[in-house]
């Protein structure tokens, strides 16, 4: 242990940024499931949780405060990825499903009480990487305010790419292939855009974090360095976009990397980390950008945790 801490001097006896809210949420008993993914609407103080298993409520809705609040379960199989758009008029919520049954292989978006208003990919039909909206296991996504889409393709699938789609769905640009190369993937997990016009991606297997121009799609850079012991299985921004939180699943870590202002991507510095207790499984995270808490999504331990920055 000593020696991992070694090799990480800049965070090496720092002050913990972030707490453990242990009264969130109020019930634990309502994560039925394995807990893969978590969404935060911070406009409206609601956190969407993904979970898996058999019979059991594929949405839970807690408010931010810890309370249950309401569940869903239609049309989503296996929820992987899952992200909420708040625009003017109103809020969608976002699921990439990775089942391989009726409803999997799409990307579906949600009313927030669990109406379905769009459905993208074929479901039931694992895709090739030739057709932009023929999904296999897509792993995650993110859409801006202005409608844009972008989707990580996939979770172990034939696909391993990055897609950019516009406010009605059509390619703008697609890019990555399998492969340890520049630009190319093994299991792009996670997705986040930054307010720089960068767009960030968790390139789980290939253990580094690739950086791409969201306009073009350009490759900006890549970072390598933090990730040895293990991939980084999430990307989020924390809500002042000075850090980057990054779950590592195996070795139940959350890495806080220092996010670059505009210019060189450079390597990547953690500046802080909270470790997590064995088997936790950290899988994909969110962050309230009210509040700047963070949400984490855990297979092993079955629960979404919520950790308040100091």
């Amino acid at each position: 242990v000593l020696r991992a801490l070694d090799s990480f001097p800049s965070w090496k006896g720092q002050q913990q940024m972030y707490k453990l809210d242990i009264g969130w949420p109020k019930i634990p008993e309502y994560f039925t499931g394995q807990t893969f993914c978590v969404a935060v609407d911070s406009l409206h103080g609601l956190v969407y949780v993904g979970q898996r298993g058999d019979n059991v409520p594929k949405v839970l809705v807690f408010s931010v405060e810890g309370y249950f609040l309401y569940s869903w379960n239609d049309t989503v199989e296996m929820p992987h990825g899952i992200f909420v758009l708040n625009t003017a008029t109103d809020s969608s919520v976002w699921i990439t499903d990775v089942g391989t049954g009726k409803y999997g292989h799409t990307v579906k978006q949600y009313s927030p009480s669990g109406k379905l208003l769009q459905i993208l990919g074929t479901p039931g039909n694992a895709g090739s990487s030739l057709i932009p909206l023929q999904f296999d296991q897509p792993a995650d996504i993110f859409v801006e305010e202005s409608g844009d889409v972008y989707v990580v393709d996939g979770d172990g699938g034939i696909n391993n790419r990055l897609l950019k789609l516009s406010n009605d769905y059509k390619e703008i640009w697609l890019t990555g292939t399998n492969g340890t190369g520049i630009g190319q993937f093994k299991i792009p997990h996670s997705v986040t855009v930054d307010p720089f016009g960068r767009v960030w991606v968790a390139d789980r297997d290939n253990k580094r974090i690739q950086v791409f121009d969201k306009v073009t799609g350009e490759w900006l850079g890549s970072w390598n360095g933090c990730f040895s012991e293990d991939g980084p299985y999430s990307v989020r921004f924390t809500a002042n976009y000075k850090y980057l939180i990054v779950a590592q699943l195996n070795i139940n870590r959350l890495a806080i990397l220092a996010a670059p202002p505009v210019g060189s991507i450079g390597d990547c510095v953690m500046v802080n980390a909270i470790q997590l207790a064995d088997e936790t499984k950290p899988h994909l995270v969110d962050v309230d950008m009210k509040s700047g808490a963070v949400y984490v999504a855990e297979i092993g331990a079955q629960q979404v945790q919520k950790y308040i920055p100091l």
